[in-house]
């Protein structure tokens, strides 16, 4: 493993997680798929990622939307075993292949300004979507993000509602993939030792979040998701 790109990746990622609520899965799964194998790189997105959630919460509950969370989780419901099911029959370039279109569509379609209506039918939906996400490649955030800047949602209801959200569908994904497709000592080791990194980005990533202004947050979030499709797209190949 290379120890100085691990350093950066998750640093990095934990700053974006806690400065915008979505940013460690998206950055941080597709490189550690550079350093470790499928299984290894999800689970410890997967961990670290509730870790930042835990550490969040008590920070962001009074930004949380609790009907659209509660709906949320209710399509996580329906999306997790689905999730699995692709993760152990589909081969995973396919996989990011696939996903990375769609991420650069959607963006593309953002940036053209295309704008939804939130219905309590499509908070299902979105749900579903990114739960089956998380237990096939540790990715819950890009149906959440798309979904939410579509809807002109303020950066602190996003941020609140997503890691509130993040607890139920982190938690339970990863006890689908220990069951599902077993764990390894590489993975619970090298969440270990990302651990101080990850307080270190908590910190820094508030710091992040309340210079950030709304129009900054938006633009913040199309560079993510353009620069995420991309990738998995490059990377797939």
């Amino acid at each position: 493993m290379d120890i100085i790109l691990f350093i950066a990746i998750i640093l990095i990622a934990s700053i974006l997680q806690t400065g915008t609520g979505f940013g460690f899965s998206i950055v941080a799964t597709p490189f550690l798929l550079l350093l470790f194998d499928a299984r290894d790189a999800i689970q410890i997105n997967l961990l670290l990622s509730l870790v930042i959630s835990l550490a969040m919460f008590r920070k962001v509950r009074t930004d949380i939307d609790m009907d659209v969370m509660k709906r949320f989780i209710g399509g996580g419901i329906i999306g997790l075993p689905i999730g699995i099911i692709v993760f152990l029959l589909v081969d995973i370039p396919k996989l990011k292949f696939g996903i990375g279109v769609v991420i650069l569509v959607l963006t593309a379609l953002l940036l053209l300004r295309l704008r939804v209506r939130q219905t309590a039918k499509r908070d299902v939906a979105i749900g579903s979507l990114s739960g089956s996400l998380t237990t096939s490649i540790g990715m819950p955030g890009p149906p959440l993000l798309l979904y939410f800047s579509g809807t002109d949602t303020t950066k602190e209801k996003l941020r609140g509602t997503t890691l509130a959200y993040y607890l139920f569908i982190y938690s339970i994904s990863l006890l689908i993939q220990v069951i599902f497709a077993g764990t390894s000592k590489t993975v619970w080791t090298s969440s270990l030792l990302a651990l101080p990194l990850v307080w270190l980005g908590l910190y820094a990533g508030q710091y992040l979040f309340l210079k950030v202004n709304q129009t900054g947050f938006r633009l913040f979030m199309y560079v993510i998701l353009l620069f995420t499709g991309i990738y998995l797209l490059v990377d797939s190949l």
